[in-house]
């Protein structure tokens, strides 16, 4: 028999291993946005007009490589990104904090880049190797990892609200949404280019027909860059809107804004009904950016009348024409066959197989699957007007293609499509616009999320909105160095990253001890010190699988389905309703591989701030609440992994309990028991009888500590 629920509490306190989740103590503070400048922007009236004072705000500045600064004293630092740092720590009479032990440093940099916690062995192995090359050895095999792609990609899907599933009442589901998620997987492996990443979303169904026009069609880059446009797929869409053209311009409006957040870091979004209140954008400018996509085919069919509606063509063959050509004239030649004999069929008991074989026919998955992808209605443009106060009844002028006016940007020359033209061009127009290191935005948007992710805290603390509503950059000129490095070494995240992980700023101590710096600087714009950070929910979930031994490291292919309780399932009636179960050894594998479905959640991660899926999310909130607490305590799937880690310790450790528990300790923790901690849970294991219950119970209260998912 377990310990009672209430019993684990008593025992998180008295072994002395930090705050827990199960007591619903407060959790270490973490770091939060600065205000912006310390007063609001100004708002914009009258009509619009660009000012001196809007073309030189810095977002809208060309990148330009400053020079390094020169340390006023001491040796020079041994990275650029800490010459930045210093330099402004020593105009303020602060110091980096000291390194943080290598314990640590292994553990940051598995949680940050492959999103899980380093063996025993490893920890062992990097705290006895001193050597110089040591920590970049750690990191190239880090990035190197296949894990790395599932961390990052995580990271990309938050910024186009990835999900499998429309939202709304039935919330169905998007076909073939999976190859996406792969897409992004290994796109960040393969450390693809970043310009070649932003073009293949934007206009990769442009780029398959350039590379079928020069015989390569059916390759892996001819494939990859047609599941790449399922980006224009991904939102939340109404079968059964009271207006169809109202829910077209609401699509785009979501595809639009995605856009302008995720690769831009501006609220494009804000000037559809109106000029933006705070930002240099005009709703001209709005539209004439809808007019790259307007010619979209939509997601939905237009419809009239009460009652759902059916999709668009929202899904592509991976097969090449030639291919797809061959399986279908296979399958009439099939059916032709078919039906003849069923003609001349007279007896029932012979016509029964024929017609079964008639259906398997018609049934036949073809050899080269499908995606989740984008098309346009052809080859002309659909005229896009300017809709007064964003309203689809009342059109005013008609606008073409052209950037905002605020970049200074001439509009784009795109060629007229030809007669067999399936699309306008002005996609890879607005592609190439984005991904140009000429962009202002785009390299300074990205290098600042890579910041984020490694620090807790962007560089722009603002990381969705470089606009006015937004935050200043805390050191301007190491973003432009970083984002002017990132272009020159030809848009590699992974370079990128490495030359940040390399860098003292990133290997400093997370201990605020330092009082002087803390008066000074208490919300560490100045990174004087690392940012204590709590993972993600993917991640601790992700996590309890390791440490209990049941992960499945098995990548790609379709979204699997946990178990969910009863209560669960009847909240959203999602009982065969596009929620399945998977097979044991499936509901294990890593959290970006579960389905994610809008109107249900996985428990877990949504009770630890998973995104919202509705909106482009680059920051996502980070909670304590006692509905963690709770599911800490009580949750079957925290109860199994404590089951898994205790028969895993007594496996791998034989029966003395001292031997076991220093195992536990290893595995969750990465570390040995203090001594203190070592005799209150062997007390503690001796009281409940030393027998498996005991065990179980021990095992799930350091699963619940805040030493195991929080990054110092």
């Amino acid at each position: 028999m377990s310990l009672p629920r209430c019993s684990l509490i008593p025992m998180l306190a008295s072994l002395g291993l930090g705050i827990a989740l199960a007591a619903a103590a407060s959790s270490p503070p973490t770091p939060q946005p600065a205000a912006p400048g310390g007063t609001p922007p100004p708002l914009r009236k009258g009509s619009f007009t660009l000012t001196e004072a809007d073309r030189a705000y810095w977002a809208f500045q060309p990148v330009a490589k400053p020079p390094l600064p020169v340390p006023p004293r001491g040796p020079a630092p041994r990275n650029a990104v800490d010459a930045f740092i210093l330099g402004r720590l020593a105009g303020r009479g602060l110091a980096m904090n000291p390194p943080a032990t290598r314990r640590e440093l292994i553990r940051r940099a598995s949680f940050d880049l492959t999103g899980l916690p380093p063996t025993p062995e490893e920890v062992a192995a990097f705290e006895a190797d001193t050597s110089t090359g040591a920590w970049e050895r750690l990191v190239d095999r880090l990035l190197g990892s296949p894990h790395y792609g599932e961390r990052w990609a995580r990271h990309w899907l938050d910024l186009v609200r990835f999900a499998e599933s429309n939202g709304y009442e039935r919330d169905g589901e998007k076909p073939n949404a999976w190859r996406y998620r792969d897409y992004v997987i290994s796109s960040f492996n393969a450390d693809k280019p970043y310009d070649r990443f932003i073009r293949e979303q934007i206009a990769g169904d442009e780029i398959a027909a350039e590379l079928q026009r020069a015989d390569k069609a059916g390759t892996p880059e001819w494939r990859q860059a047609i599941i790449a446009t399922g980006f224009y797929r991904l939102h939340v869409w109404d079968d059964e809107p009271d207006s169809t053209l109202a829910a077209e311009f609401d699509d785009l409006d979501d595809i639009l804004s995605t856009t302008g957040t995720a690769f831009l870091g501006i609220t494009l979004g804000c000037a559809r009904c109106h000029d933006h209140k705070f930002d240099p954008l005009s709703q001209a400018d709005y539209y004439s950016m809808l007019s790259f996509l307007r010619n979209i085919d939509p997601y939905g069919q237009h419809h009239t009348g009460g009652g759902g509606r059916g999709t668009g063509k929202i899904t592509r063959p991976l097969g090449s024409p030639a291919e797809v050509a061959r399986w279908e004239a296979e399958g009439r030649e099939l059916l032709k066959g078919a039906e003849a004999r069923l003609a001349a069929a007279t007896d029932p008991a012979a016509r029964k197989p024929i017609e079964e074989e008639i259906a398997r026919i018609k049934g036949r998955t073809p050899p080269y699957g499908a995606a989740l992808a984008v098309a346009e209605v052809g080859g002309a443009p659909k005229p896009t007007h300017l809709l007064i106060r964003g309203r689809v009844e009342s059109p005013g002028t008609e606008v073409s293609p052209a950037f905002p006016a605020i970049f200074g940007v001439a509009p784009p020359a795109i060629p007229p499509p030809g007669p067999e033209a399936v699309t306008t061009g002005r996609r890879r127009a607005l592609a190439d616009w984005v991904a140009s290191p000429r962009n202002p935005l785009t390299a300074r948007v990205w290098v600042n999320r890579v910041w984020q992710h490694l620090f807790g805290a962007g560089l722009v603390r603002t990381p969705d909105d470089f606009g006015r509503t937004g935050t200043g950059p805390t050191h301007p000129e190491l973003l432009d160095w970083l984002a002017a490095e990132f272009v020159e070494g030809g848009w590699s995240i992974k370079r990128l990253q490495k030359r940040i992980l390399l860098s003292d700023a990133y290997r400093m101590s997370s201990r605020a001890a330092n009082k002087q710096a803390l008066a000074i600087d208490e919300g560490n714009e100045l990174w004087w010190r690392q940012n204590l950070r709590r993972v993600e929910s993917e991640v601790l979930r992700d996590t309890l699988l390791e440490v209990s031994g049941d992960l499945n490291r098995k990548m790609g292919g379709p979204s699997v389905y946990p178990s969910l309780p009863h209560e669960v399932h009847i909240t959203q009636d999602s009982a065969g309703k596009g929620w399945g179960e998977s097979p044991p050894e499936e509901q294990a594998r890593r959290s970006v591989y579960v389905f994610v479905k809008r109107a249900l959640k996985l428990p877990i991660l949504e009770t630890f701030d998973f995104a919202n899926c509705t909106s482009a999310m680059g920051q996502r909130p980070v909670t304590t609440i006692a509905p963690q607490a709770l599911m800490g305590l009580n949750d079957a799937f925290l109860h199994a992994r404590a089951e898994g880690l205790a028969r895993r310790v007594a496996r791998e450790a034989g029966l003395k309990p001292e031997a076991r528990l220093d195992r536990a300790f290893q595995l969750v923790l990465q570390r040995a028991p203090a001594p203190g901690e070592r005799r209150s849970a062997l007390r503690l294991l001796q009281e409940e009888g030393n027998g498996d219950a005991a065990w179980k119970s021990l095992c799930l209260a350091l699963l619940n500590l805040n030493e195991m998912v929080y990054v110092d």
